[in-house]
């Protein structure tokens, strides 16, 4: 018989009802045993077999509970995973990880220290769409590479009444928000850069955390990799543009997950989303001598994966999926650019270790 990993979560709202419950319900190796709504009683309607807890701190007491899902406000992360770990569970932590680097760092020694897992929920590297980038960028089909741009737009002119990420609160903004996705693929694609110059501040009028940000990011070879995010973009351009000598691949952000969940369809192990008939991408390179120019068309990820690859990490000892290592890396370059932001000037690469 499979072990069943009994998982409880830290927080009832977008995350936890769209990204997390409906994948620890419907996977096989996963039992939803346990929310927080601190006032609410909103999973009672589709999780009434779980126990609801009205803090953090009496559901880690819960010693049944072998997983941890923290998705509560980032201001929230240190502490809370601090306590999950100093009571013996196993944690994944929602992105953006930290604050800062800092903190992400002292996590990561913590878990290590103890042998237990701490994974970052980077959902976005289960995606159809960066999927089709890696394949591209592994291939190595564009040949040498020059440039690339990764953007994550939004039309969003009003606040979203959302003070954890709108407010005066460090880590607020859309640079740990949707930027900390970015860069997390920019590092997986191309690595840790030498250095990094960013421009990062807020367009909305009477908005106080950054809603534009525009990161450069500096290799050691003839290569650059540009991170860029607004909320005044209403129409949509590729967001995934990649030019190498032998030629460009341009891909858009297409995978159906999120919007299917916000219609509440129930996730599966399975794909649970058919591909698009459309394309979604655009390949003109030199493959053999010959000159190609195709239009493509990208598979649909499955966030369920994450969940099977965690499963794997601590039932079969399987590689730790996203690692806070990794995110430790990425928010040394948030910690970067918002410095760089701040004094006007790029970072070296020694600086950005240091942060």
């Amino acid at each position: 018989m499979a072990h069943i990993i009994k998982t409880g979560i830290a927080s009832y709202g977008m995350s936890g009802k769209l990204f997390h419950a409906p994948f620890i319900q419907a996977h096989p190796n996963y039992e939803l045993s346990a929310i927080v709504e601190r006032h609410k009683e909103e999973s009672r309607i589709k999780y009434p077999d779980s126990k609801l807890y009205r803090s953090f701190e009496e559901m880690i007491s819960d010693d049944t509970l072998e997983l941890i899902v923290i998705n509560t406000p980032v201001q929230t992360h240190f502490e809370y995973a601090k306590a999950a770990l100093n009571a013996g569970k196993n944690i994944v932590v929602e992105k953006p990880f930290t604050v800062n680097a800092e903190e992400a760092k002292e996590l990561d020694e913590l878990a290590k220290s103890k042998n237990l897992l701490l994974t970052v929920y980077q959902n976005r590297r289960y995606d159809g769409d960066y999927k089709a980038i890696k394949d591209i960028v592994q291939e190595n089909i564009l040949g040498e590479l020059k440039e690339a741009e990764l953007r994550y737009d939004r039309y969003r002119t009003g606040h979203s009444g959302k003070d954890h990420k709108e407010g005066d609160k460090p880590g607020a903004g859309n640079l740990h928000d949707l930027g900390a996705h970015l860069i997390d693929q920019a590092i997986q694609l191309f690595g840790f850069p030498e250095a990094v110059f960013a421009d990062v501040f807020a367009m909305r009028k009477d908005m106080i955390a950054n809603d534009y940000f525009e990161v450069l990011l500096y290799y050691p070879r003839p290569f650059r990799v540009r991170i860029k995010g607004t909320v005044f973009a209403r129409e949509s351009i590729y967001p995934f543009v990649i030019n190498g000598e032998n030629g460009t691949f341009m891909q858009q952000r297409s995978d159906l997950q999120e919007s299917r969940l916000l219609a509440d369809e129930i996730p599966s192990i399975e794909t649970w989303i058919p591909t698009p008939q459309g394309f979604d991408g655009i390949l003109h390179t030199t493959i053999n001598g010959e000159s190609v120019r195709k239009e493509t068309r990208s598979e649909m990820g499955n966030y369920m994966d994450f969940y099977s690859d965690v499963y794997d990490t601590l039932v079969n000892d399987k590689p730790n999926p996203v690692p806070a290592s990794d995110a430790v890396l990425t928010m040394r370059v948030i910690d970067a650019a918002l410095k760089s932001n701040q004094e006007k000037e790029w970072l070296h690469y020694n600086l950005v270790k240091q942060i």
